[in-house]
């Protein structure tokens, strides 16, 4: 597998409860950017939460954020990164690798992840790893050799502080108009 473009993906729920916003920044493996998409905010009715209950987040990041999203994407993308672990459920709904990075201070996916496999993130002060889901296991060991060969030379979590903040200036140019 050859990375040429990598897909960053991100929610950012905002403190006036209108909703969580989903975007997702395509980089080349210098993480410079290539493509940006927004949705615009999502907020689940009342009786939305009672139909869905515990599957609503994950309803919500999958089927409404991360499919659109990656639909609207003009270019196919080798690989794509996500923090929160609902993400991953993508991995059944289309062909893109989806791959969860994360520290040793957050938790790892308790459903249907592999084992959580250690990458070497320069400049960072705590430890991270990897996972994603058992359709793209036997993969995994490839991936990391080559985010590792880009963390070497670009912080692989910057991309989702951009996100983080592009999606705050959205959000508030839309208040504003």
């Amino acid at each position: 597998m050859e990375l040429v473009r990598i897909a960053f993906l991100e929610t950012y729920s905002f403190d006036d409860k209108s909703g969580i916003m989903g975007a997702i920044l395509v980089t080349d493996t210098d993480t410079k950017p290539l493509e940006f998409r927004v949705t615009a905010p999502i907020k689940p009715t009342s009786f939305q939460k009672t139909l869905y209950g515990s599957v609503l987040n994950e309803h919500v990041l999958v089927e409404l954020i991360a499919l659109p999203l990656l639909g609207a994407i003009k270019d196919n993308i080798d690989l794509l990164l996500v923090r929160d672990p609902l993400f991953l459920g993508i991995n059944n709904k289309q062909g893109v690798r989806c791959i969860r990075l994360f520290t040793e201070q957050e938790e790892p996916s308790k459903a249907n992840k592999t084992e959580n496999t250690p990458i070497e993130l320069p400049g960072e002060t705590v430890k991270s790893f990897i996972e994603t889901t058992r359709k793209f296991n036997n993969e995994l060991p490839d991936i990391r050799e080559k985010l590792s060969a880009i963390s070497m030379y670009r912080n692989l979590t910057e991309p989702f502080e951009r996100l983080r903040i592009a999606c705050e200036q959205v959000h508030l140019q839309k208040v504003d108009e």
